[in-house]
């Protein structure tokens, strides 16, 4: 159902992190009614990492609040940076996404925290509920109504760096927090684990390219080789 939701906004990447019930699926082929190419083509994910590492910008559909400090976004907003950073257009400049958790239970605060932003749906705050093909359509459908309008404005980028994929910030987090392991930074092992959160959550949203990427983690070793004098 949410990949036919998918197609009714135009959107056709469908990726998929450790299905329940494995893939292909004959029941999600059925209830797609005719979504076929979107089902067809699903790519198919170990974990949420991996299935973003070649975005740019990554939003996170939730209407739970969390321990975490996040830009929180509408599906109208999110849309507009989304086709601000493709140029108005699915084959130019960046790469986007939008996570979406599990019918039951939602995202967890791992795949949050690799997000720029959370989107939340604005409905009626007395009953909030909505399946996954409903959050899939409100946030699609917004997307599919600007297509036709002039783009924003785009962010100035000198032409030898482009935006830091998730891949590149992956990289940047764990080479920090693993440095941070050693001198004893995470002196209370207990607390690591939302201390590299708030990390992270910080410099996601910096908005990094990659060439910033490469510059910190330069940094990082400088530090590291002066320690280690």
């Amino acid at each position: 159902m949410a990949a036919r939701a998918m197609l009714n906004c135009g959107l056709g990447e469908l990726r998929l992190v450790n299905p329940r019930d494995g893939w292909p699926s004959e029941d999600a082929a059925a209830a797609a009614s005719g979504a076929d190419k979107v089902i067809g083509e699903a790519r198919v994910f170990e974990t949420t990492a991996d299935a973003v590492a070649d975005l740019n910008l990554v939003f996170a559909a939730t209407a739970r609040h969390r321990d975490m400090t996040s830009r929180i976004v509408t599906p109208a907003a999110a849309a507009g940076e989304i086709r601000s950073l493709m140029g108005g257009g699915m084959d130019k400049n960046g790469k986007a996404g939008v996570l979406f958790g599990r019918e039951a239970k939602g995202l967890r605060n791992d795949d949050v925290v690799l997000a720029d932003a959370i989107i939340m749906i604005p409905v009626n705050p007395a009953f909030g509920s909505l399946n996954l093909a409903q959050a899939v359509f409100a946030v699609g459908h917004e997307w599919f109504k600007v297509g036709a309008e002039p783009p924003p404005s785009e962010l100035a980028m000198p032409k030898d760096t482009r935006p830091a994929d998730k891949a590149d910030l992956l990289g940047l987090f764990e080479h920090l927090e693993d440095e941070l392991q050693k001198s004893g930074f995470f002196h209370v092992q207990e607390k690591r684990a939302v201390m590299s959160r708030s990390l992270r959550n910080m410099l996601q949203r910096a908005g990094l390219t990659e060439q910033e990427v490469r510059t910190l983690r330069g940094v990082i070793t400088s530090l590291t080789l002066r320690r280690e004098k």
